[in-house]
């Protein structure tokens, strides 16, 4: 089926939407831009709950949060490539089995669409299949 989808999530109502909608098709997770700083690695994983493996923490340009969420058994993490400490995290990623990504990944944000109503899943849907079929991004 090729590339998991990716979603943007800030509460579990989205992270069950999604969820739900891609009708166990992969998805990943990604965390809102520089999420590390107001939510936490801690608070990121809480979030995704059994999911946490395919969650991607946004942590800006704060290094300290990368390392972390490192700590913390974070798998993927976006990171400005531009701090002295990229490479040295990125060496420490690897070496965990984990990777650090320089931008964040093309992904469908969840913010606007009324995930309560059904027509706002059923578009969740489309969106899904559209970005799976490589027709979105």
């Amino acid at each position: 089926m090729g590339q998991p989808r990716i979603v943007v999530v800030r509460s579990r109502l989205e992270r069950d939407a999604a969820l739900e909608a891609a009708s166990g098709a992969k998805l990943r997770f990604l965390s809102e831009a520089g999420a590390a700083a107001f939510l936490g690695a801690a608070g990121f994983r809480a979030l995704l709950g059994e999911h946490w493996p395919e969650g991607i923490l946004d942590c800006g340009e704060a290094p300290g949060f990368a390392l972390e969420a490192l700590r913390l058994g974070a798998r993927s993490l976006v990171l400005a490539p531009e701090l002295s400490a990229f490479p040295a995290l990125e060496r420490l990623a690897r070496e965990a089995g984990a990777e650090i990504l320089p931008v964040r990944p093309p992904a469908i944000a969840l913010g606007r669409i009324a995930l309560d109503r059904p027509a706002g899943r059923a578009h969740l849907r489309r969106l899904l299949a559209l970005h799976a079929s490589g027709r979105m991004d």
